[in-house]
């Protein structure tokens, strides 16, 4: 095979470091920006904050050179390099001015600008169980047994774990030989801890453990005592007809009237599921939303309002460019001056970067949230999610004259205060459905209207899918069955057996 030496042309298309760094901070939330602004300064000393306190807690970085690597510039610090620096485009005059790189609102309200970061004192689930386990009269191993079960519990407060694995995990990982038996024993004392169904291997026994409690717990036998007996031995015998709503059977197979069928089920109803659960919510680290957007109707006008609370005002360094004035007044230019010069050079081209690549992510927000602000003009006026208009995020796009990915990335991380509540942006985003007289309207409209039909419905006949599709089109939906329980599931909503109410 002979070679051969030819020439070839190709276009290619490549994102530059700024624009990679742009798109990465389209998708930081503001809840998140001012921790990925304190991680730029970390790694970048020319950039700093513009605060007149920022300098009592400043670490002093002048003096602190590493070696000059630059992720952003290709060049590698050449001596034709350091002779094409314009030291002027660092250190002319007005190049520190604060405005030049400010980046929070003035109209703000200074007021409205306060940062707030709760903190909330928890005890976890696990600890809780570890607490109540200090107080079983154990020896040593026991305890040790104990310890292994307790931390096989998930967070909804369910043992999983089979008995003879805990047994197993018990001989290999503790060097204790415990018995099956043994083993169970010790279930059986954590399943009497707080809250009550703790420690059960399904829902059936979890169910069972909390009806248990409530019978050991009643003082005297009366009519509860009889319906949670009753209720016990529902669970026992018609677990799964329970669980599938057949509720007849139930009624037939223990001799039940209506009225002693309705106690009993809202009886079983009353139970937790998932007991550990209650311990979980309550010390759930809370996920405070952070709004990017703030929209405000002024007689009849909409306002939209940039949250800039987490993106503090940055500047460069001015220790960085007094060193280079130093250099541009000296004389003598040795080697280690221009090593010097080039690190503090590639330093600032990187925090102008930076600087820039947040002032643009500003504007890129601004101008998507205001394209969707105008385009669900009707809700953001009314708040009713059926004048919500379709739409895709190619129609954002073409109307902005950005790329379909970023604002992908600006709908899919960021969220909208309005007087109706707070949204996610690509909430507004939703295919569109034809109407009989040809209109299209929003997907989002035919939910809000199947969740009221179902929600409106009598809960002892709650409405089957051919019937709400039935009653959809009788609205001018043009709509089949599948679609509508896929919107169905889309909500969260089970079937119409699942929904019947005694």
């Amino acid at each position: 095979m002979a070679l051969s030496q030819g020439l070839q042309q190709k276009l290619l298309q490549r994102l530059s470091p700024q624009q990679i760094q742009l798109m990465k901070l389209l998708q930081v939330p503001t809840s998140n920006l001012e921790e990925r602004i304190k991680e730029e300064m970390e790694e970048n000393p020319a950039l700093e904050l513009d605060d007149e306190k920022h300098d009592e807690n400043a670490d002093d970085t002048t003096d602190e050179f590493e070696e000059p690597v630059d992720e952003y510039d290709e060049k590698d610090g050449s001596e034709d390099e350091y002779d094409n620096i314009d030291v002027s485009e660092y250190v002319q005059d007005g190049d520190d001015d604060i405005a030049e790189y400010k980046l929070r609102d003035d109209n703000y309200p200074d007021e409205d600008e306060k940062k707030h970061f709760p903190f909330k004192t928890e005890i976890s689930f696990y600890e809780l169980l570890l607490d109540q386990l200090g107080l079983l009269k154990l020896d040593e191993r026991e305890m040790r047994i104990a310890g292994q079960i307790v931390g096989s519990i998930d967070e909804d407060g369910y043992l999983h774990r089979e008995t003879a694995a805990i047994a197993d995990d018990l001989a290999f990982r503790q060097n204790i030989s415990a018995t099956e038996e043994e083993i169970e024993s010790i279930i059986k004392k954590i399943q009497q801890f707080d809250p009550a169904g703790v420690g059960a291997r399904n829902l059936q026994e979890c169910l069972l453990l909390q009806l248990q409690r409530q019978k050991d717990e009643a003082r005297q036998p009366d009519r509860q005592a009889k319906k949670v007996d009753t209720a016990i031995l529902a669970i026992k015998k018609y677990f799964d007809e329970f669980t599938k709503k057949h509720y007849e059977k139930i009624q037939r197979g223990l001799n039940l009237s209506d009225e002693e069928l309705k106690e009993v089920m809202q009886q079983i109803i009353r139970l937790n599921p998932k007991p550990g659960g209650i311990v979980s919510e309550t010390n759930k680290v809370e996920n405070y939303v952070v709004p990017d957007f703030f929209i405000y109707n002024n007689s009849g006008k909409l306002e939209l309002t940039l949250n800039s609370r987490n993106a503090p005002e940055l500047r460069i360094s001015e220790g960085y460019r007094d060193m280079l004035k130093d250099y541009d007044r000296g004389a003598k230019k040795d080697k280690r001056q221009k090593e010097a010069v080039l690190f503090i050079k590639q330093k600032i081209d990187a925090a102008k970067w930076f600087i820039d690549a947040i002032k643009q992510r500003q504007h890129t927000l601004l101008s998507t949230m205001n394209t969707i602000m105008q385009h669900q003009h009707e809700f953001f006026l009314t708040g009713d999610e059926t004048t919500l208009r379709p739409m895709i995020l190619k129609d954002i796009a073409e109307k902005t004259n950005l790329d379909i990915s970023t604002v992908s990335r600006v709908a899919n991380s960021k969220f909208v205060q309005t007087e109706f509540g707070t949204y996610r942006l690509k909430f507004f985003f939703s295919e569109s459905l034809s109407t009989d007289s040809g209109e299209e309207v929003s997907t989002r409209e035919v939910k809000k209207i199947l969740s009221n039909l179902i929600e409106a419905e009598h809960k002892k006949r709650p409405l089957s899918d051919e019937r709400l599709t039935e009653l959809l089109q009788d609205k001018g939906y043009n709509i089949a069955r599948r679609t509508v329980a896929k919107y169905r599931e889309q909500l969260n909503i089970p079937v119409a057996r699942l929904r019947k109410e005694l």
